[in-house]
């Protein structure tokens, strides 16, 4: 047995070189199929226009992927328990090639897109493959913020919104070339690279046992419905700010894009905020504050400031809290939950998580549509964070730090 794994069958260890070289290359996996998961939202005006399609419409398209991407986690979270993440990372990166290759002949019809959209949202499924990884890899202390680091993968969107439409400038399907491509090459780099920890632990149960056993538990829920809010509206702003910004501040797509993409980037630099906050503080209260900051940074954007400076400093406020809490939420996570059950656990919370980013995309395009306003969307996402707050703070501190 090597030095690696020598050090990993140690119960209360520092991070091993294996620890910090799985946690790297897994960013990295999650950081590029998270672009791929996020190509059709910064086109989306671009295809409004050559379709002719309504707020509704455009909303549905943007949204599709994260839907299937964050259902897909409940599988792929239990498959990643049985099979391993050096297994099931290379494969699901070499499988959402397909979709977005697709993406090239698919763009002259909203029937195609559709459906190439919901093959896309396989890439959004490598969240519930990498958290059990990481998880497995690092000791409690250092748990939290070696989650949260993880969670910068989520940056893929930001990229995806700032990076999209510069390369379509020199060909319309360049950027989903150069995506397929890159796809292919980390997937052989994650073959060669990743391990699983030495002594994980293989359950020998069905899937659906498992997954059943995750869902009878109730912090699997409570901690679902705490994600939904925050990772959620990361997800629906990362999908949505662009056309938010391009309809109602009548941004270019460009503009609009690098905004977005300035949004997403506090998010992830504030999600190992959370992580290593939690790893000193109740991750239940760094959780209740962070969705405070974003229930009163969501009302005073519902008032429809200007740009510059007061809406542009409550969208980035708004940002930050939602990565603190996304990065504290999966820091419990970590605590609460029996090391062979993570992915299954994960894969519940993350697809509730990205359920939270499906649904506001529809509201704010739906909202629009029949007021010509986005303030009541606002409105419902400080109600929202208001109440996971309460709750975070009410019923979430009382867990125990070693339960």
């Amino acid at each position: 047995m090597d030095t690696a794994a020598k050090q990993a069958l140690t119960p209360e260890r520092k991070p091993s070189a294996a620890a910090y070289r799985n946690l790297i290359v897994a960013t990295a996996g999650f950081t590029l199929t998270f672009w791929a998961w996020n190509l059709i939202a910064p086109m989306s005006g671009d295809y409004k226009e050559r379709l002719g399609l309504t707020s509704f419409q455009q909303s549905l398209l943007v949204a599709v992927p994260v839907l299937v991407g964050s259902l897909g986690r409940i599988p792929v979270g239990a498959l990643t328990d049985r099979y391993g993440a050096r297994l099931m990372f290379p494969a699901v990166s070499a499988l959402t090639v397909l979709p977005v290759l697709l993406l090239i002949p698919a763009a002259d019809s909203y029937g195609a897109m559709l459906a190439v959209g919901f093959l896309l949202g396989l890439g959004g499924t490598t969240f519930a493959i990498g958290i059990p990884l990481v998880n497995s890899w690092f000791p409690p202390t250092a748990r939290g913020l070696a989650l949260g680091v993880f969670g910068m993968g989520m940056g893929g969107v930001a990229l995806s919104g700032y990076f999209t439409p510069r390369i379509a400038k020199h060909g319309d399907d360049l950027p989903f070339l150069i995506v397929a491509g890159a796809l292919v090459a980390y997937a052989l780099l994650a073959a060669a690279l990743l391990r699983d920890r030495p002594d994980r632990q293989v359950p020998t149960a069905s899937p659906a046992h498992r997954l059943g056993q995750a869902g009878r538990l109730r912090v699997t829920w409570e901690l679902s419905a705490l994600y939904a809010i925050g990772f959620g509206g990361i997800v629906a702003f990362g999908v949505y700010l662009p056309t938010y910004l391009k309809t109602w501040y009548e941004m270019s797509p460009t503009e609009a894009g690098t905004k977005a993409a300035g949004f997403a980037l506090v998010t992830v630099v504030f999600r190992p905020v959370g992580g290593w906050l939690s790893d000193r503080i109740h991750p239940a209260l760094v959780t209740a504050g962070a969705l405070l900051a974003t229930a009163l940074t969501a009302i005073v954007q519902s008032f429809d400031p200007s740009l510059d400076p007061v809406g542009t400093i409550a969208l980035l406020c708004m940002a930050a809290g939602l990565g603190t809490a996304s990065g504290s939420v999966f820091a419990l996570v970590s605590q609460v939950t029996p090391q062979a059950a993570v992915g299954s656990v994960t894969g519940i919370v993350g697809a509730t998580g990205g359920l939270g980013g499906f649904v506001p995309p529809l509201v704010m395009g739906a909202i629009h549509s029949a007021k010509g306003s986005y303030s009541i969307g606002f409105m419902l996402l400080s109600d929202l964070a208001l109440a996971g707050a309460v709750y975070a703070y009410g019923r979430m501190r009382n867990v125990r730090r070693d339960a």
